[in-house]
């Protein structure tokens, strides 16, 4: 008889372990997101450079280094006024995901004026597509225009077979209209670009292959509210946007980053359930904590189906950097 009781109590304790470890599971994985991931990094991290402001960061890794292409101008003026004339793409690079990064070259700088991004080069984002490596960004030529912006803005790439170049860069942009921030997904045949125009219209094209054409498939992506700085990411069969909330209609915080989803990727995006992807601060591990006066452009890390680092384009009122943050345990993709 004592024995039977002992199975029983037995059978019901671990009964009671499984169902715990499944309501666990449950609760971790709804209680999962991107902000609640981030690690706390060294002070000296991220990409800095003497004289110049730098923003816009985004990392691929090659091998075993990772290489950070971004956007940098002089200090000449206050921050951020100087980009839409003076702004170039260049490359660093860091044995850690963090850094400390060490400029490499110019990428993208000044070229011809016949061409569409003859003065200026920003907004990068880089991919690998097949075989090469694609950078997606932003351009403009030397004609001024009344209003803002100043100069007209449009969207390009630039393709090399190695990641140290030479780069081609494309002789046309492959979004004519004023457009800013791409976001890129390699969506199976399907390339989608999501982009905004200068009145924060937020637009979603398509395309057979990353050179376009391009067909606009939804020209009011959040007519909720203006959001900007766009990247697009696949989970759990779904597609997701993390970006920023512009004038804060949908965290409460002006320009923090909020995360967005779509089943179908193309229209009618929702709210994720785990709304706010970033803050504006950042924690060091000597457990300061920088208080960022602006915090944007978000770019993640992705590798082998996980998201490792979220990286964002942070100012404090005197120097701007390119910072990564690692996420740890890293944000698994769960695509099928």
């Amino acid at each position: 008889m004592e024995n039977i009781i002992a199975m029983m109590i037995l059978r019901i304790s671990f009964s009671l372990f499984i169902v715990s470890g499944l309501i666990s599971g449950c609760i971790d994985k709804q209680e999962k997101s991107i902000k609640s991931l981030i690690q706390p990094v060294p002070v000296n991290s991220g990409f800095k450079m003497e004289g110049y402001w730098v923003w816009c960061g985004s990392v691929i890794k090659v091998g075993s280094t990772y290489n950070m292409f971004a956007s940098r101008w002089p200090k000449d003026d206050k921050f951020p006024d100087g980009y839409l004339n003076h702004s170039e793409i260049v490359r660093a690079t860091s044995d850690s995901p963090v850094g400390p990064f060490e400029f490499q070259e110019i990428v993208i700088g000044e070229r011809d004026s016949i061409y569409w991004d003859a003065n200026m080069a920003t907004n990068p984002t880089i991919h690998k597509i097949n075989d090469k490596f694609i950078l997606f960004y932003i351009g403009a030529d030397f004609r001024q225009q009344k209003g803002w912006p100043p100069v007209h803005r449009s969207i390009g790439y630039a393709t090399s077979d190695d990641i140290k170049g030479p780069w081609t860069r494309s002789n046309t942009p492959i979004i004519e209209q004023e457009s800013n921030n791409p976001a890129i997904l390699v969506d199976g045949h399907k390339i989608k670009l999501v982009f905004r125009d200068a009145e924060l219209r937020v637009i979603m094209a398509e395309a057979d292959n990353y050179k376009g054409p391009y067909k606009i498939v939804n020209d009011n992506v959040w007519p909720e509210s203006r959001i900007e700085d766009f990247y697009m990411f696949k989970m759990d069969n779904n597609y997701h946007i993390i970006c920023e909330d512009n004038v804060g209609a949908v965290t409460g915080h002006v320009r923090w980053g909020v995360h967005l989803y779509s089943e179908n990727g193309i229209n009618n995006w929702k709210i994720y359930k785990d709304t706010i992807a970033y803050d504006h601060d950042i924690k060091y591990t000597n457990d300061s904590i920088l208080h960022c006066i602006r915090r944007e452009r978000p770019q993640l890390l992705i590798e082998n189906n996980q998201i490792t680092c979220l990286i964002t384009g942070v100012y404090n009122g005197k120097e701007s950097w390119s910072q990564p943050v690692e996420l740890y345990p890293p944000f698994e993709l769960n695509n099928k």
